[in-house]
């Protein structure tokens, strides 16, 4: 039995459901089970535990056991042997936890697209997943949707985004049929249009920029209009846009698309979102006499990184949002465009956990430096953003109390720091393991290349078993690319 809980964003049980109940999947989605996965009404133990938003396990999978020598098992494989086969650093992903998310989201928007963001975690396996679970896919590049689409994925079930488009992620998303592609630029309009064959239209979505300040930090706050994302409400760039793409014979204009940032954990921003995009898509039925029948809010919805941290209510967010359009809709005297949502660390981040072994203990100057075989390479996210995490040693009892110690990488730079200030007993030496939970998302998709010492592997985890997604990159991938003199 486990004995913590799971974060905020999926506050409803995630598993059985009572009869009458199921989860709202669009006609047109895959199916959300195959033989190749656990059927809709599997869930790890403990789904029906009283929720606790601060318990020292509190961010970690749901599946997450302790074990004697202050080990930990996820997915019911103890992270020691986890590490033992595998080798450090690896990302341990919890498959159940990721299914019991897109479950959840599924829940909370019935009558809606649900879209997982693909730059927050990409692999083969991801991509089935998502698919057995009834989502569509949001990507970013021709890398992204290749992938996609070679893993079986169905492109029109995709929208691609991106604020620079290449020539050949447009050719790549008109030869695969991709389903949507989000315009950000005028730029791109002419170019997209130039490019779809004759005889054929394209689906479009104009990204639009509410004019909102919302997020967890100024580098990922994207609905305002000193950020290079979208076109402006208020300048009317988003409005000379919509009426060039709607003089494009080569395109249809179905929606509207925002995304207002990144570790979003109230409700507010999206509902005065909302009112603002209504308003626009009067306007536009005013101007062009077009109803547009679909609104795309992005995602940027937030997850507890530590015990007792915030994270975005996601039943509230969606009873909520509903509410809003409905309510806005009939006021404005517009039907109910079809919503969409595309969540991406909210499914992945809390599913994932990252496994380091201490090389060194060094104090001095009244610190003490805890460092690791990993770092800025493999999660650059602290160095960014300032993002703050909850290491934990695990696979054997501390004899000693606990101290605050800084935990860093081993890359060449001063702000290879993983972890500031953070609680460890006082006894860490190396060899220890430590565990850092929520790093499914934004480490490794944005890992480096840097000191060139390989990516980490990434390991599935699911009713006892562990299996390898992504091997660790090796000394002889990376010569490979090096063609030589």
């Amino acid at each position: 039995m486990s004995h913590h809980t799971l974060p905020p964003v999926a506050r409803d049980t995630v598993g059985a459901q009572p009869a009458g109940t199921g989860v709202a999947v669009p006609a047109h989605t895959a199916p959300p089970h195959t033989a190749a996965g656990p059927p809709p009404d599997s869930a790890p133990p403990s789904v029906d535990e009283p929720l606790s938003a601060d318990g020292p396990l509190s961010v970690w999978p749901r599946s997450t056991t302790p074990l004697g020598h202050d080990d930990l098992a996820v997915g019911g494989v103890p992270l020691t042997e986890v590490a033992d086969r595998f080798g450090t650093p690896s990302y341990v992903l919890d498959e159940d936890e990721i299914r019991r998310r897109c479950r959840a989201y599924l829940r909370a928007f019935p009558d809606a697209e649900v879209y997982y963001a693909a730059k927050a975690f990409l692999c083969r396996a991801m991509v089935h997943w998502v698919r057995e679970e009834g989502l569509g896919l949001d990507v970013c590049s021709a890398g992204e949707l290749e992938l996609a689409v070679t893993t079986g994925f169905p492109p029109e079930r995709m929208v691609l985004h991106g604020n620079a488009k290449s020539p050949a992620d447009l050719r790549a998303a008109l030869r695969l049929g991709v389903g949507r592609i989000a315009l950000d630029n005028t730029s791109e309009i002419a170019r997209l249009a130039a490019a779809v064959p004759a005889g054929s239209r394209q689906k479009v979505l104009i990204r639009v920029v509410p004019g909102i300040a919302a997020g967890g930090h100024a580098k990922i706050r994207t609905g305002t209009d000193d950020q290079k994302f979208g076109l402006s409400i208020a300048d009317g760039s988003a409005q000379h846009a919509i009426a060039r793409v709607l003089s494009q014979p080569r395109l249809e204009l179905v929606g509207l698309h925002c995304h207002l940032g990144s570790q979003i954990t109230t409700v507010k921003p999206y509902l005065s979102a909302v009112r603002r995009l209504i308003g626009l898509l009067a306007r536009i039925r005013e101007q062009h006499g077009v109803t547009l029948p679909e609104l795309d809010l992005g995602g940027g919805h937030g997850v507890a990184y530590r015990p007792g941290e915030p994270a975005l209510d996601l039943a509230s967010l969606g009873a909520r949002i509903r509410a809003e359009l409905a309510g806005g809709c009939a006021a404005a005297g517009l039907p109910v465009p079809r919503l969409a949502v595309e969540p991406g660390r909210a499914i992945a981040g809390p599913a994932g956990v990252v496994l380091y072994r201490v090389l060194s203990v060094k104090r001095t100057g009244g610190h003490t430096f805890v460092a690791v075989d990993g770092g800025m390479s493999d999660n650059p996210r602290p160095a960014l953003y300032g993002v703050r995490y909850a290491p934990r040693l695990v696979g054997r009892d501390a004899a000693a109390a606990t101290e605050p110690v800084t935990v860093v990488g081993r890359h060449c730079e001063a702000g290879d720091v993983l972890a500031a200030d953070v609680p460890l007993p006082a006894d860490v030496r190396p060899g220890d393991l430590l565990a850092v939970p929520v790093a499914g998302a934004y480490q490794l998709s944005m890992a480096s290349g840097y000191n060139l010492v390989g990516r980490p592997p990434v390991v599935a985890v699911t009713a006892g078993h562990a299996r390898l997604l992504v091997r660790r990159e090796s000394l002889a991938d990376i010569q490979e690319r090096d063609i030589g003199l």
